[in-house]
């Protein structure tokens, strides 16, 4: 009887993860079309399909703690087997408390900012924001429920429920009183001793955290209680990590995010790969290194849409890798080139960091997108060229060029080749906002690969949203968790701080540059691309104009870096990726891909100090 219980809670929460983000899209097509047709518009649409996220963004969440696919730094798998059973119970029991804390702050906040009376056509907002404390109630449950021992359980259960109340203390006290009612004198004593004693303890709670995210503790849980502890170290409202969280998800540009990620999966999950690789090939496989430039370009074209560069490798690496090594390259060269070409191809439309990075810097996404374009080709074309270089080295045999064989794999990859250009159209032309690009782009890659190609079916599609949901819910929810400590960064002013120190140590902008590059170079050794955004764009935006750098050109620095980071030793993404996929062991794959991480950084210094690479398309 439990074991069904437990499958119907899980089938309803996969139901509403689907039902969210498939919402979502049906919503902003249904508000292009009234706008384009009628010249209206639907009523409170905008509204609507803030709180969709809002609801896709915890369910993902939550289903993403069940699935253990949250964002973690690799060096966990590091540890001596003796010491991966305690850092799980650890991980475990932090992660579990400090969520149970975020869903305490959650319904505070909830009962708190929002009035009763406050509604979106008939339902109270108060409902819809629930999702919030329902979300990390579930991640609670779900972080100790992992653990395989019984007693371990226990015992970590325990830590969390004593952990999360007592940091959640002040946030219960305040729904207490919540309307006006005079405090409980009781709970008002406590929390005159709990106050006082979570502030004392929130420096050394923060270091506790930073050695847990070596561990593997998830990386949202990191950045968001980081900023927690400061929070409750300043005496400031522990209910500006929820109303952050609330504040960024239901930002504009936001609702492109989970429905990009949705198309993605949608080419992943059909054969698109099988005729990109195709068409690519008969295009490109008569010069040489022709296979290698079609690698590339394969690799960049799925992680631009997927915005998740491990997608590309899990997906198509196998394929890609059995093309190469038939065609004569050895297996050390076709894990390098697939490892590193999994990561190019997150400059341009519609890739989600460059998204994210525009929410979070206030710089126009499209200008960041234009921006991008030609130091995106710059890094695809220095990938191809060290594979074009190596195969005439080794005289690798080229392909002859078949017309005929050219023009069927067009004919077979042309819906899927026009899905870029679309894109470009309507949101670069004008027709449509972002988030109804994304609308539209997630229609064009169902209908395609569900009627035109007839890769799927339609019940295919909450699987395929479902694959999905750990780029959904583990983006978005470290979105959300970090944004709370971003404001915490700003309303200390640690920005201005840090700006006057380098104006009063550093005089040169291209030393500024070389130091910047070297810094986010190991913030990218560290930490994922998503995190990294959160935490460090606020502290470098001053700096960048202290040194009169275009904000564009500071972006696609920025992001140009972080993407060398999935192939840096000692944690870079890709490389564990790539080591799982290939079968590899890691310092192997670390090996492989040297030549390919030194080229990538002489391209990344060239775009630092050549701004016009960046700005001459603006």
């Amino acid at each position: 009887m439990a074991n069904r219980a437990v499958r119907a809670a899980r089938s309803f929460e996969d139901a509403l993860a689907f039902l969210s983000v498939f919402a979502l899209a049906v919503l902003l097509l249904v508000e292009v079309v009234t706008r384009r047709v009628l010249n209206t518009g639907l009523r409170n649409s905008t509204v609507w399909v803030e709180h969709l996220v809002l609801a896709a963004t915890f369910v993902a969440a939550a289903v993403t703690s069940r699935q253990k696919k949250h964002i973690a730094l690799a060096t966990g798998l590091f540890l001596p087997k003796r010491l991966k059973g305690p850092a799980e119970v650890l991980t475990a029991a932090l992660a579990s408390g400090l969520t149970l804390a975020f869903a305490l702050s959650a319904l505070s906040f909830t009962w708190t900012a929002f009035a009763a009376s406050d509604r979106i056509s008939f339902v109270p907002k108060r409902l819809l924001v629930l999702v919030m404390t329902a979300g990390f109630l579930a991640m609670s449950v779900r972080f100790v429920g992992a653990l395989e021992r019984k007693r371990a359980r226990i015992g970590a259960a325990a830590a969390a429920a004593a952990l999360g109340l007592v940091l959640g203390f002040e946030p219960l006290v305040q729904l207490v009183t919540a309307g006006g009612a005079h405090p409980v004198p009781a709970l008002a004593a406590v929390q005159g001793v709990l106050g006082p004693a979570v502030a004392a303890a929130a420096g050394p709670m923060i270091v506790l955290l930073v050695v847990a995210a070596v561990l593997g503790l998830p990386i949202f849980t990191v950045l968001g209680g980081v900023g927690y502890l400061l929070f409750a170290k300043a005496g400031l409202p522990l209910e500006i990590v929820p109303n952050q969280a609330y504040s960024v998800l239901t930002g504009n540009a936001i609702p492109a995010i989970p429905l990009f990620a949705a198309v993605g999966f949608f080419l992943s999950e059909s054969k698109a790969g099988e005729r990109m690789v195709r068409f690519f090939q008969a295009v490109f496989g008569w010069f040489p290194g022709g296979l290698t430039v079609m690698a590339v370009l394969v690799c960049a074209f799925f992680t631009t849409f997927t915005g998740a560069s491990g997608v590309t490798i899990l997906c198509l690496g196998g394929l890609l890798a059995v093309i190469l090594e038939k065609a004569g390259y050895p297996k050390r060269f076709t894990v390098g080139l697939l490892t590193a070409a999994g990561s190019v191809g997150l400059l341009f439309p519609p890739s989600l960091p460059v998204i994210i990075y525009g929410v979070i810097s206030q710089t126009s996404i499209k200008d960041m997108f234009v921006g991008g374009l030609l130091p995106g080709i710059f890094l695809v074309v220095s990938v191809m060229a060290l594979g074009v270089v190596y195969s005439v080295k080794k005289g690798i045999p080229r392909h002859p060029f078949r017309p005929g064989e050219a023009l069927r794999a067009l004919r077979d990859s042309f819906w899927e080749l026009l899905l870029p250009v679309l894109v470009f159209v309507l949101y670069f032309g004008g027709v449509a906002s972002l988030q109804e690009s994304a609308a539209i782009a997630l229609l064009y890659a169902f209908v395609v690969e569900t009627f035109v190609k007839k890769d799927l079916r339609i019940r295919d599609l909450p699987r395929i949203f479902l694959s999905a949901v750990p780029i959904i819910g583990g983006v978005l929810i470290i979105l959300a968790l970090a944004n709370g400590l971003s404001y915490y960064v700003i309303d200390a002013q640690i920005p201005q701080k840090l700006s006057a120190w380098v104006a009063a140590s550093i005089s040169s902008k291209y030393v500024f540059l070389l130091l910047l590059n070297m810094a986010l170079l190991l913030v990218g050794c560290f930490m994922d691309i998503y995190s990294a955004i959160l935490v460090v764009v606020p502290l470098i935006i001053p700096l960048g104009q202290l040194f009169g750098i275009h904000p564009v050109h500071l972006g696609i620095i920025f992001l140009a870096n972080l993407e060398l980071g999935y192939l840096t030793p000692p944690v870079g993404l890709n490389l564990y990726l790539a080591s799982y996929r290939f079968d590899e062991p890691i310092t192997r794959v670390y090996k492989d891909v040297l030549g390919f991480l030194l080229l990538g950084l002489a391209a990344v210094l060239l775009i630092t100090y050549v701004p016009l690479l960046t700005t001459a398309l603006l």
